[in-house]
């Protein structure tokens, strides 16, 4: 299903090893993360999201994100390295660091998610968000923002696309340059999703925005041909399709897979910069982790 585009522009793709490995019951070494990582900037993502400054006990498969960091090799490579925090004294923490080129925050419009993610209320995590934009553009590091949520919520708390657009205005009046809605649990349509990318993208011309889709085999091609068609030009995914949000508290369901997302945008000469030999490379490192992962 290939649907007429409303830009032009060379697509973000932003591989998210991050979210493929933080809700897996064991440890994954860190060796073994440092491998991965090198492997996947040698293909030339946008961005790699590669870990998180949260509470090792909110998420204690990122709690070795600083050695990671460490054992990395960016030098040379064209991929920003992007990692996740949920408050301030986690962005300070991340700006101790060179290498991190993106600092991303969640953003729940889920009451009921906000306080269970970050335990801090919506209204808190405004003011947290103001704090880190400043602080960012200090260090000459980006925040993007993540509407979490953002296509519905599995609590009960009022949600429709006014509520939306509301937080993201409030978004793109602190000066946030990136923000991406992201589908949280799985729930979003095609439709909503061209519903609200095609309001948001022409209403806010100097934003990027972008789209954190879960989706399954079945239904990862209709969101993401209706994203398009509304203009999105940045778009995550993790390869194999693995991860979730261990927060949610519900049913895991897997980002986009990457390895669909990448002939699908070559297809429409959307994507430029993929090395395919390193891509398989990466993809046989993943093959063989979370294989390993699952016995």
């Amino acid at each position: 299903m290939l649907f007429p585009m409303a830009t032009s522009k060379s697509i973000q793709l932003i591989e998210c090893p991050r979210d493929a490995m933080q809700g897996w019951g064991s440890f994954i070494p860190t060796s073994e993360k440092i491998r991965y990582l090198n492997a996947l900037l040698k293909v030339g993502f946008h961005t790699l999201d590669m870990g998180s400054f949260v509470s090792p006990k909110a998420i204690p498969q990122m709690a070795d994100t600083r050695e990671v960091i460490r054992g990395i090799h960016h030098t040379g490579g064209t991929s920003k390295l992007l990692t996740i925090v949920a408050n301030s004294r986690g962005a300070t923490d991340a700006m101790g660091y060179d290498e991190i080129d993106c600092l991303g925050f969640p953003f729940s419009i889920s009451p009921t998610f906000q306080l269970r993610n970050s335990n801090a209320t919506m209204e808190a995590s405004l003011e947290m968000v103001a704090e880190i934009q400043n602080l960012c553009v200090k260090r000459r590091k980006e925040l993007v923002v993540y509407i979490s949520m953002g296509f519905g919520n599995p609590y009960g708390d009022a949600y429709n696309e006014s509520i939306v657009w509301e937080w993201v205005d409030k978004m793109v009046q602190l000066g946030i340059g990136t923000v991406a809605v992201a589908d949280t649990v799985g729930l979003a349509t095609a439709q909503q999703v061209g519903t609200i990318l095609s309001t948001l993208i022409p209403a806010y011309p100097n934003t990027v925005f972008g789209v954190h889709l879960h989706a399954t085999a079945d239904n990862w091609e209709p969101k993401m041909a209706a994203a398009l068609a509304a203009g999105c030009q940045r778009f995550d995914g993790a390869l194999k399709g693995v991860g979730g949000c261990p927060m949610a508290g519900n049913t895991l369901v897997g980002n986009m897979d990457t390895a669909r997302m990448i002939p699908y945008l070559k297809q429409l000469h959307q994507l430029k910069g993929i090395d395919e030999a390193a891509l398989s490379a990466a993809t046989s490192i993943a093959d063989e982790l979370f294989v390993q992962l699952n016995h």
